[in-house]
């Protein structure tokens, strides 16, 4: 049945197999993470080419123009902007009576800038020693009780 011919060419493949395959699967998984690699190197040169083109267009003044037209809702002197609203997306506001003020009628007119300055301006007007106070106008520190330097101690009996 088995000849000794047989066991040593088993014996040959089964060496050659063990010996064989830890480097052919270090080969196959250094291909595959190569491969990975240069996908992920194609991609990044992409990804460079379109940022490479992106801050070209920023040289023309007309892309410009229109980012800001765009982004951040400039208009050029003499024009005048509309800004339209979906009437699915409104939600209706209450009514208010003539003489109340709303908290958005204040400072919806005023860019952002121009309320940051009047801050800075109110805090410049405060006096020095006025943000030590109390609301009620009294200074930090004074208590609404007697003065115990005018109530007679007590005695210990």
């Amino acid at each position: 049945m088995f000849t000794v011919r047989a066991m040593v060419l088993t014996l040959v493949v089964l060496l050659a197999f063990v010996l064989v395959y830890p480097t052919l699967t270090t080969y196959l998984q250094h291909r595959a993470e190569l491969q990975a690699l240069r996908s992920e190197h194609a991609a990044a040169v992409e990804t460079n080419e379109d940022l490479r083109a992106e801050l070209q267009r920023w040289d023309d003044p007309a892309y410009v123009t229109a980012q800001a037209r765009e982004r951040l809702s400039f208009v050029m002197p003499g024009e005048t902007a509309f800004l339209v609203v979906d009437p699915d997306a409104v939600v209706e506001e209450e009514p208010v009576a003539e003489g109340a003020v709303t908290p958005e009628a204040g400072g919806s007119t005023s860019p952002w800038y121009a309320t940051v300055w009047e801050s800075v301006e109110m805090a410049g007007e405060m006096e020095v020693g006025q943000e030590d106070a109390d609301p009620a106008g009294a200074p930090a520190g004074s208590t609404t009780g007697d003065d115990p330097s005018t109530t007679a101690p007590a005695s210990g009996g």
